[in-house]
């Protein structure tokens, strides 16, 4: 399996928002995933918030690194509509492309080689 990026925007002004940004995020890899390939998908991160207990934290920095080291290592990064509004999608293709990774955009479902 040839492990795939999933990005494209989270966070929302509202919490509605960034709830549908995780349905539409989660619901892309799950159909990558079914297609072959071995996606990582940030949107999935929650769930690390969940199992905290007493003192433990973990902060937006860490969850920042986590999904860059998966991204270092992705054979390919598939872009869903609307990355233009996100801040870490934006910073996540510029790594991307200098890593020479390349990328699947939604809307063409064409890759480019960055």
């Amino acid at each position: 399996m040839r492990r795939l990026y999933v990005a494209g925007p989270y966070s929302n002004s509202s919490v509605i928002g960034a709830l549908d940004n995780m349905r539409r995020g989660m619901r892309k890899a799950t159909e990558k995933f079914l297609e072959g390939w071995a996606p990582f998908a940030p949107w999935m991160d929650y769930h690390y918030s969940l199992m905290l207990r007493g003192d433990e934290k973990l902060t937006v920095e860490d969850y920042y690194a986590y999904s860059i080291a998966w991204l270092r290592v992705s054979d390919a990064m598939y872009v869903l509509k609307g990355w233009e509004s996100s801040k870490g999608t934006m910073a996540e293709i510029e790594i991307a492309k200098e890593m020479g990774i390349p990328i699947m955009w939604e809307e063409v479902e064409s890759t480019v080689m960055a």
